[in-house]
């Protein structure tokens, strides 16, 4: 039975992390605390993340700064860091197939077997519309490819498109699936609640403003 009620689905990427990936470094503890300085007083029902460090780290602290005890924080495979996608050829622009292939070819052998049985199990669990009568607002705190492959499905881009999207460190992504209508993405790698020395971390440094 199709959803009867509006899903907000907020997305955001994990806080900046150290070297090694284990823990949050001290900007990365910032930003989270203020994206959860941001959310609060908004109506959060859950806080999904991705079972690695630097996601569950990041919930947990946003979780902090709502002032609310309410909201679970539960860890999610499906919002993990893994490559939702992998296309053929032929599916690319010629001109860069061969370097999207060479770099997607670098990525650990799990992460490319997996991603996809993932990726379909995201796109179930956290789009579309919701059952009930009353909207239903969710944060997924997750990585770079997760978010690139939910906003490109809410565009009805290429499957491939996902590539390309580069998201800051807690940043803020909102899609709208409402009853009957296409999905909206209503902002996209917001970072207006971080001070602009915290902003665009997790950029390629030629991509910063």
């Amino acid at each position: 039975m199709a959803g009867t009620a509006t899903r907000y689905l907020y997305l955001a990427r994990h806080a900046e992390a150290s070297a090694d990936e284990s823990t949050l470094t001290d900007t990365g503890r910032r930003q989270a605390e203020l994206l959860g300085e941001r959310l609060r007083g908004s109506p959060l029902s859950v806080i999904h993340h991705g079972p690695l460090p630097r996601a569950e780290q990041t919930a947990r602290l946003i979780a902090d700064r709502l002032d609310r005890d309410d909201v679970p924080v539960r860890s999610s495979e499906a919002a993990g860091d893994y490559l939702p996608y992998l296309p053929t050829r032929e599916e690319l622009p010629p001109r860069f197939a061969d370097a999207m292939l060479e770099r997607l070819a670098q990525f650990p052998e799990e992460e490319r077997a997996r991603g996809p049985e993932l990726a379909r199990e995201a796109l179930a669990r956290f789009t579309g519309p919701v059952s009930g009568d009353a909207p239903r607002h969710e944060l997924v705190v997750t990585h770079n490819f997760l978010v690139g492959w939910l906003v490109r499905d809410a565009l009805d881009a290429p499957a491939w498109r996902w590539m390309g999207l580069n998201l800051g460190n807690a940043a803020l992504t909102v899609i709208r699936y409402a009853p009957d209508r296409a999905a909206s993405v209503l902002f996209l790698n917001d970072m207006g609640h971080l001070p602009p020395e915290l902003r665009w971390t997790g950029f390629p440094p030629e991509l910063t403003a």
